[in-house]
């Protein structure tokens, strides 16, 4: 059973940076794509930036010029580099990956709380 571990969620002030990570443990095959969604309170869950194999990459909207998205295949591990920070930003952030879709949603990590104070 593939699991996503992902960390680095947290408190941070508005305009500040936080980067979280993914990584898969027990994979024994490699994945299309991985990629970060995030549910806020009262809200449902959206897609936040996505990589696919070849460098294929989706960001939402509302992150693009702030957040990062980039993968370390060797290590099976996604990172989410998100600087200039928004109290709108504040949401669970999931991890996701595919070992098909370049938008993943085959696997699920647990979660990882971003909180952003303004």
């Amino acid at each position: 059973q593939v699991q996503l571990v992902e960390s680095g969620g947290g408190l941070v002030q508005a305009g500040g940076s936080l980067r979280l990570s993914c990584t898969a443990r027990r994979s024994i095959f490699p994945f299309n794509a991985m990629g970060w969604y995030r549910q806020a309170p009262g809200k449902p869950r959206e897609l936040v930036a996505a990589l696919a194999t070849g460098g294929r990459t989706n960001y939402a909207d509302s992150v693009k010029g702030r957040f990062t998205i980039s993968r370390d295949n060797a290590k099976s591990t996604a990172y989410l580099q998100m600087n200039s920070l928004k109290p709108e930003d504040t949401a669970v952030y999931y991890c996701a990956a595919d070992r098909i879709k370049v938008i993943p949603n085959e696997f699920w990590g647990q979660g990882t709380q971003v909180t952003v104070s303004s």
